[in-house]
Parts: structure tokens; C-alpha cells; sequence
């Protein structure tokens, strides 16, 4: 009797979906999968590892079948943070049965195959053949790396001290072409931490005016209009919040049209340092110093 069967990796994908579906704005991988493994009673099978990566057989189970998910466009993986889409929800909704909710998602992979004839076939872990099997590992294995670094990153940024997060922001500005005007010093600020301008007399427009936030704290939409409130109507506002900012303050920014602001959260301020890494000076460099590591990719 096969130890991974289609009802039970279903029941085990409910469930994970009821637990981020908790969690609108997405939930830690390895978070979500020691929650999900505390609220199921594993099986001995379940409970062990694939001794030749030592990896737990409940973690691989639930990574390769959340493949399907990703595929049926219910499930969005991104640095690490796992989360339900609009259509994941229907799907949980309109397939209470476990079987029938992991079978619909099979389905979906399926199709999405037959778009990419490159792709794997769905199969069970069991189905594999000892190269996919391998494949399977190296996602895995890949997929964990990418989870790691994107937390041990985030967990430097949002920890910090305000001022030296306040400094990486000018340093990636200067980086970006932009010419500094002022850095505000330890005290009061007036809502503004950074003065930039595109031009080094400052003599044309717009004039930008930056806020820098650190901490996990998600910047609510009666935060950012106390930042809108000092910007003028030639500046550009630009808030920079390792913490993110609440649907209602991305809202609303997207809707400004006198006060233009630009909303920068932790993995967009990632993406524009590496972007300008090459150009970043030593001492800029030392505050968030990263080196890419390169893995043979794995297929989807």
C-alpha cells in the first residue's frame, strides 16, 4: 500500500491553506510548515527522513505537492513568504473533499504542462524515477537556500538602528544617480529623513523627499499621510518601510495624483541594492554586504 496517497497529501494541502489563509498578507515557509506538521498526527512513514538528504519526509511531501498548487495558480511563493491567491480561495471553497481539492490541482498542472512539453509529468513522490527524485532535492534544497537568505537579510534590515538604515537609503540613492542635499541628524526631523535632487545644485525638479522606517511594523495609511503632508506638490515623496505598508496605504499612494509618493518595502529596497551594488561606495557596501551564490537550476 502506497504511504503517500492523493487523499491524504490533500488533507495535509487543506490544511496548509486554512493556516496561510490566516495570514492575508503570507506566512514564513518554514513558519507555515511546523504549524501545519503541529496540527496533523504524522504517520511513522510521515514522521521519518529520506536518509539521502536527511530531509523530513512530512516537508517533502507537502514542498512537492504545493508544486501543483503553485502551477494551478493558487499558491504565490515569493522570498520565502507563502501566501493564497484569490483563486486558491475559490478552489478551497469549491473542493471541501481533500481528494477532489489536490486532484483539481493536478488537473491544473497538467494543463499548465501542456503549455511547457519541457516540464516534469505530475506524479506522485513515489512515481519518480531516481533522476526525478534528485530534481525533486535540488528544488528543495534551492528553494530552503532562497528561504534562508531572504530571512536572514530581512532580519539585518529590520534590525537595524534607525540612523544606519537611514544612511544605507542616501547611500543607495547616490548609487541610483541621485545627488544628496541633506540627511537629517539624530533629533527631530519634521517627517523628513532624506533630501535629494536629481541635479547637484538642486536647481531642477522635482525635489525628493524620503521617510526611512525600519522595524516590522507595516506603515498604516494615517502614517503615510502625515509623510504626504510635507510633500509639496514639485517634490516626490519616497517612503521606504522595511516593515511594508498596509493594503490601505499602497492604495492610496497608487491613487495620488498632485502628491506623487513611491512605496518601498524590504524586498524592493533589496532589489534596487543589488541592482546598484557595482556603484554603491565601500563604506555603503559594509551596510548590507551581499555575495550571490549560484546553483545549477533546477527544472520546474
Amino acid at each position: 500500500m502506497p504511504e503517500i496517497t492523493i487523499p491524504r497529501t490533500g488533507s495535509h494541502l487543506r490544511k496548509l491553506f486554512e493556516i496561510l489563509q490566516a495570514h492575508p498578507e503570507g506566512l514564513q515557509a518554514g513558519t507555515a510548515l511546523k504549524q501545519l506538521a503541529a496540527s496533523v498526527n504524522l504517520t511513522p512513514y510521515e514522521a521519518g527522513l529520506y536518509e539521502t538528504v536527511g530531509t523530513p519526509r512530512f516537508e517533502k511531501i507537502v514542498r512537492f505537492a504545493t508544486i501543483d498548487c503553485v502551477k494551478a495558480g493558487w499558491l504565490v511563493k515569493n522570498r520565502g513568504i507563502w501566501s493564497v491567491t484569490e483563486a486558491g480561495k475559490k478552489a478551497f471553497k469549491d473542493f471541501p473533499d481533500p481528494e477532489a481539492f489536490y486532484r483539481k490541482a493536478l488537473q491544473l498542472y497538467r494543463e499548465w504542462k501542456a503549455s511547457a512539453p519541457t516540464a516534469p509529468q505530475a506524479k506522485s513522490l513515489e512515481e519518480l524515477t531516481p533522476a526525478e527524485s534528485a530534481n525533486v532535492d535540488a528544488s528543495i534544497t534551492y528553494e530552503k537556500a532562497d528561504e534562508q537568505a531572504w530571512s536572514e537579510i530581512e532580519a539585518h534590515l529590520r534590525a537595524m538602528p534607525p540612523y544606519d538604515l537611514q544612511d544605507l537609503v542616501a547611500g543607495l540613492l547616490k548609487a541610483l544617480g541621485y545627488h544628496i542635499a541633506w540627511v537629517s541628524p539624530p533629533g527631530k526631523d519634521g517627517g523628513i529623513d532624506i533630501i535629494a535632487h536629481t541635479d547637484p545644485l538642486g536647481t531642477q525638479t522635482p525635489r525628493i523627499k524620503v521617510q526611512v522606517k525600519g522595524g516590522s511594523q507595516r506603515i498604516d495609511l494615517q502614517t503615510l499621510n502625515s509623510f504626504l503632508a510635507v510633500v509639496d506638490s514639485g517634490d516626490v515623496g519616497l517612503y521606504v518601510s522595511v516593515g511594508g505598508f498596509t493594503r490601505d496605504a499602497e492604495d492610496s499612494a497608487r491613487k495620488q495624483t498632485s502628491r506623487k509618493v513611491t512605496l518601498i518595502d524590504d524586498e524592493r529596497l533589496v532589489n534596487l541594492w543589488i541592482e546598484a551594488y557595482d556603484k554603491l561606495d565601500q563604506k555603503s557596501r559594509q551596510r548590507l554586504p551581499l555575495s550571490p551564490i549560484y546553483f545549477l537550476t533546477p527544472e520546474d
